[in-house]
């Protein structure tokens, strides 16, 4: 790996909750001295959304743009009830692609870029059924928006029956995508671990990406250790320093030249009930590791909103 000169792009997940909704997500990430950030528009574990006028979006984007950034460093999440692999449960991937069309539209409004996306499941009906739907639901969606919104398809850990754990997967829904200029891909480093990617040889993973994806497709990396083992298909999210893949590899990539353009976004477990995101974001800029002593369970994310 060949370091950049300056670690840029380093942000963290904040919250949006009333009354100062989006504006008050600007002022969180500022407040962690972080240079991104990303965002729910609401709750993700279910529909219920504020109208867009009412999330102080203009004053958020004049903070925001105050603080040198661009409307590419705030990027928005969709929530995880979204699944257009679902093959087998009737309305289900209408629901779905109805409510993905609606949080593109959001996106746009509010004026950020990148909408990360979990692919979907296939729920046992095998991962070709679940590419194919997942690509035709994106065709529908993408089809007929006209933002320059960019959907991120998120690298996944394997847990269950997700699409896309290895980056073939993800290829085979780009590879039928008719706007592939509106597909690009988040790389989450606690998943692709727990896929069973060798975080130890990144220069591999990186070569084995380009080859099969493109490294033009990346554009946000989730900077998060794991609490589990290489190939353990979990999804558990540890402290920077603190899992099983460690302070140095993690510093090691947000320092990586070749993601020097890469937005960089923490997910990581709050401690003793407080956002580790300042010290983290410190600690991985410097290179010395944060210490997190003792810890408590990742907060609830309804509690962020």
């Amino acid at each position: 790996m060949k370091k950049a000169d300056t670690v840029q792009f380093l942000g963290c997940h904040v919250g949006m909750k009333a009354p100062r909704y989006f504006l008050g997500s600007i002022e969180e990430a500022l407040s962690y001295d972080a240079d991104a950030c990303m965002i729910y528009t609401g709750a993700p574990q279910n529909s219920k959304r504020k109208p867009v006028s009412e999330l102080r979006v203009e004053e958020g984007v004049a903070l925001f743009k105050s603080a040198g950034w661009d409307a590419r460093q705030v990027v928005i999440h969709a929530p995880y009830i979204i699944n257009l692999g679902n093959s087998i449960k009737e309305g289900a991937a209408e629901f779905a692609r109805e409510f993905l069309a609606e949080e593109l539209r959001r996106v746009a409004l509010i004026g950020s870029k990148y909408l990360v996306l979990h692919p979907g499941a296939h729920l046992k009906e095998g991962s070709e059924t679940g590419i194919k739907w997942i690509a035709e639901g994106l065709n529908e969606i993408l089809d007929a928006d006209e933002s320059d919104v960019m959907i991120l398809l998120e690298t996944m850990a394997g847990k269950g029956s997700e699409v896309g754990c290895t980056f073939e997967e993800l290829q085979a829904i780009i590879s039928q995508i008719h706007k592939t200029d509106r597909i690009g891909v988040c790389l989450d480093t606690c998943h692709i671990h727990d896929a069973g990617y060798s975080l130890s040889d990144f220069d591999a993973v990186m070569k084995s990406f380009d080859e099969i994806i493109g490294l033009d497709r990346l554009r946000v990396c989730h900077v998060n250790d794991s609490k589990n083992p290489k190939g353990a298909r979990k999804d558990r999210h540890e402290n920077i320093g603190h899992g099983y893949i460690g302070f140095d590899l993690l510093e090691a990539i947000v320092s990586d030249e070749r993601l020097a353009n890469v937005i960089k976004i923490l997910e990581t477990p709050w401690v003793d009930g407080k956002a580790p995101y300042k010290e983290e974001i410190d600690a991985l800029r410097k290179g010395v590791p944060a210490d997190h002593m003792s810890r408590k369970p990742l907060a609830p994310l309804e509690t962020l909103f």
